[in-house]
């Protein structure tokens, strides 16, 4: 399988040039971000973030194991991600989402067909969404997860299929994007809405800090340097 690697530098951030280094040039620069994902709403939110990122897919089988919870799934799945584009040098940020409705995991549909019945399937009715998130090194792994909970109103079957016919919920856990045609079909939320587009900020600022670092509106600092240092 051939990876290929995109570097996000924002406006902001090259504007910034030297200003993001502190003291030492070796030891205060922040390290390099990958993007161990190629979904286009986790790297929407990392530029809405300023960040400076590279994009490396992982290339982990998802498939979930034999008496896994969706929780438990997702870090795991999460952490391998991470884990499986960690460098020297550089912060691998790894994330899996996955649905929970009654007692059945919700993965990505595998076709407009199979996109509608899922939706018939949530249709008036409450979910979980569960999003492992995790920032790897080559020598350490921190992970979480993240548990939103998510109302649709009541759809029409051909609602449904007009729906999955947009091609939108093809590569989404769940059948749906909260952030794009989807948010047509949601009722109401209880929890993080990031976590529904797939990456928590919340989260990724505490593993961040975890990690040494803190965001800094459009940077990242040393977690222990005060804002105006």
């Amino acid at each position: 399988m051939v990876v290929r690697s995109w570097i996000y530098t924002s406006a902001a951030s090259k504007d910034r040039g030297k200003a993001d280094i502190l003291g030492s040039e070796d030891l205060m620069r922040p390290p390099r971000l990958i993007l161990a994902s190629g979904s286009p709403r986790r790297r929407q939110l990392l530029e809405q973030l300023s960040l400076t990122f590279e994009v490396q897919p992982s290339d982990v089988d998802e498939r979930l194991l034999s008496g896994e919870g969706p929780a438990e799934a997702a870090e795991r799945l999460a952490r391998a991600k991470a884990q499986h584009r960690a460098e020297e040098g550089c912060l691998a940020l790894g994330c899996d989402t996955l649905v929970l409705h009654g007692d059945a995991v919700l993965g990505k549909p595998d076709s407009a067909r199979h996109a509608a019945a899922m939706l018939e399937r949530l249709s008036g009715d409450e979910h979980m969404v569960y999003t492992g998130i995790a920032l790897a090194s080559p020598d350490r792994v921190n992970s979480a997860v993240e548990a939103t909970r998510v109302w649709f109103r009541h759809l029409s079957a051909s609602e449904c299929v007009e729906y999955a016919a947009t091609g939108e919920p093809l590569d989404k856990a769940g059948a749906y994007g909260i952030q794009g045609f989807g948010a047509a079909i949601v009722d109401r939320i209880e929890g993080d809405y990031f976590n529904v587009m797939g990456l928590p900020i919340r989260r990724l600022l505490q593993l961040l800090e975890a990690f040494g670092w803190r965001y800094a509106f459009g940077s990242l600092q040393p977690a222990g340097r005060a804002p105006d240092d």
